[in-house]
């Protein structure tokens, strides 16, 4: 996509550290680390989000993400892994390119991820559930 940074670098237009590529992804250091060592996996092919990448690369990017989760236990020891991804700007996406992130945790670290849990009501749980259930089976789509 014109513009697209992510296309861009995934391309190979504009350089990265990359740590990995294949036919379909790249993996790269994150310019703007939460960690030191923190990674993307970035499709080849445009997707704004995860409802626009076909099933096939998100199987990779999963697999590729349990291989780079792995190496990075093995070469930057940290304490855990964050393995997230985000899905438009509510949700904290600021490039509009489908990719993942692989964040290396250490005790004590100041990275903040996360949420206050909410008092849930049972009634309003149940009821959001059965909307996306709903949802769910009135899309023709499957795994």
């Amino acid at each position: 996509m014109d513009g697209c940074i992510f296309c861009k670098i995934a391309a190979g237009e504009i350089p990265s550290a990359t740590v990995y590529e294949d036919e379909d992804l790249r993996v790269i250091a994150d310019i703007s680390p939460a960690n030191l060592g923190h990674l993307l996996i970035i499709p080849k092919e445009h997707a704004a989000d995860l409802t626009e990448l076909p099933a096939e690369t998100a199987c990779k990017v999963m697999l590729t993400a349990k291989r780079v989760v792995a190496a990075m236990k093995k070469g930057l020891c940290p304490d855990g892994v964050n393995v997230l991804q985000n899905n438009g700007e509510a949700a904290g996406q600021t490039v509009m390119h489908y990719h993942m992130h692989i964040i290396p945790r250490y005790r004590g670290d100041q990275v903040k991820i996360g949420w206050e849990p909410m008092q849930g009501q049972p009634e309003a749980v149940a009821g959001a559930a059965e909307k996306v259930k709903k949802a769910l089976e009135e899309t023709d789509e499957r795994p």
